[in-house]
């Protein structure tokens, strides 16, 4: 990719010490790891760099450890677990920098793993500080960021490091940015934004920076709700934030600007209470009762979202259409998910899609693997989103 060093620049990684930035952050219940998802996503840079004769020597936080050293978020489990999915012993230091770190790396043969404790154990890690920085660079040759969920953080093992050892962009990386460069960056238009979620006031930055560079905007969830009032439709009891209505109306002033369409519900499905299977109709989104709450879109609107679906040649999505948590009112964002799986498995769309509650309701529907890029990076996703600079991404550019 144009600006990075990936591995493919690295040449002959045989004997050398490569310290690799990983995201290990799985949950974990009674020591065993339940979710291995973030594990697998960084494997083919692990095996890749392993098979070649590197010495692989995985550096990574976990949690958030108030004052030094916890044992509770120790990644000592999570060597065993690395290794079960990379089919190859990961050894374990109980530091990441000092005697510990070094006798252990220094006991490595070529193609070795070894897992360092949680950078996070130490203040200087999330200070970027460039005393810390020098100790955990003492124990590499060369650095290789693959953590992109930790990229919107400046710290010692996701920025500092770069600056003083030759930085490359491991695999999950380099797929991450391809992605969102197909997605944003440099996109096939038409471009299609799909923004749903509870809350406008989480997404202001979000929604400012997709207005001026998508064609349309399909906003749905909660925050619809607050788009419609800010346009005078009566929403009854729905999730509303009243006050944003300035906010909204601003935001559709910039996309008129920008030439961008925004898509607003037409009809919603209704309902008194807010649980699995509740009585529920379908109404037109100026007629919702005075005492229901929209919980999704209805089957109109879809129709809608699936036409803009059909136009546009690259989607980048992020929350759902609905409360998709409970049935029935996962329909609109099971539909709408599973019409861009169908397009991109024609090779008629390029989807990207991020953000926690946007993964779950792609697995929900079982869609996410049709997907071309489905980002679980949470925080990082959203601030390339919002237009935001990435310094674990702006280090690497050559």
């Amino acid at each position: 990719m144009a600006g990075f060093k990936t591995l493919d620049d690295i040449g002959d990684v045989k004997g050398k010490r490569v310290l690799v930035r990983v995201d290990l952050n799985v949950p974990v219940a009674d020591g065993k790891v339940t979710d291995a998802t973030r594990i697998e996503r960084v494997a083919p840079t692990i095996t890749e760099l392993s098979g070649k004769g590197a010495k692989v020597i995985l550096l990574a936080h976990f949690g958030r450890p108030k004052d030094g050293p916890d044992p509770a978020l120790s990644l000592e489990p999570i060597a065993k677990a690395t290794g079960d999915v990379i089919s190859k012993p990961v050894a374990f230091a109980a530091d990441c920098i000092g005697d510990k770190a070094a006798a252990a790396v220094a006991a490595m043969k070529d193609g070795d793993i070894l897992l360092l404790e949680n950078t996070r154990f130490h203040k200087g890690e999330e200070k970027n500080d460039p005393d810390f920085t020098r100790q955990l660079a003492a124990n590499g040759d060369l650095y290789v960021n693959d953590a992109f969920s930790a990229a919107h953080r400046a710290h010692a093992s996701t920025e500092g490091l770069a600056h003083l050892l030759p930085a490359y962009a491991g695999r999950t990386m380099q797929a991450e940015l391809e992605a969102l460069e197909k997605g944003l960056g440099n996109p096939v238009r038409p471009v299609v934004a799909i923004v749903g979620g509870a809350k406008v006031s989480s997404k202001i930055d979000l929604l400012m920076n997709l207005v001026k560079k998508v064609d349309a905007l399909v906003i749905g969830g909660g925050m619809a709700n607050t788009f419609l009032a800010a346009r005078g439709s009566d929403v009854g009891k729905s999730l509303c934030e009243h006050d944003l209505a300035p906010t909204a109306k601003q935001i559709m002033i910039e996309a008129a600007q920008s030439g961008c369409a925004i898509i607003l519900p037409s009809d919603g499905v209704v309902a008194r209470e807010f649980k699995a299977n509740a009585a529920n109709e379908t109404v037109s989104i100026d007629a919702v009762p005075a005492d229901a709450m929209i919980l999704d879109v209805g089957p109109k609107t879809i129709e809608t979202v699936n036409q803009w679906i059909d136009r546009a040649a690259t989607l980048v999505w992020n929350g759902p259409l609905g409360a998709f948590e409970i049935a029935p009112f996962d329909r609109a964002t099971v539909a709408a998910a599973k019409h861009a799986a169908s397009r991109t498995r024609e090779g008629k769309l390029v989807s990207v899609a991020g953000g926690g509650d946007t993964v779950a309701a792609l697995n929900h529907a079982g869609a996410a693997d049709d997907f071309s890029y489905v980002s679980t990076a949470g925080g990082a996703f959203l601030e390339w989103m919002e237009g935001k600079p990435l310094p674990g991404v702006d280090v690497l550019k050559a």
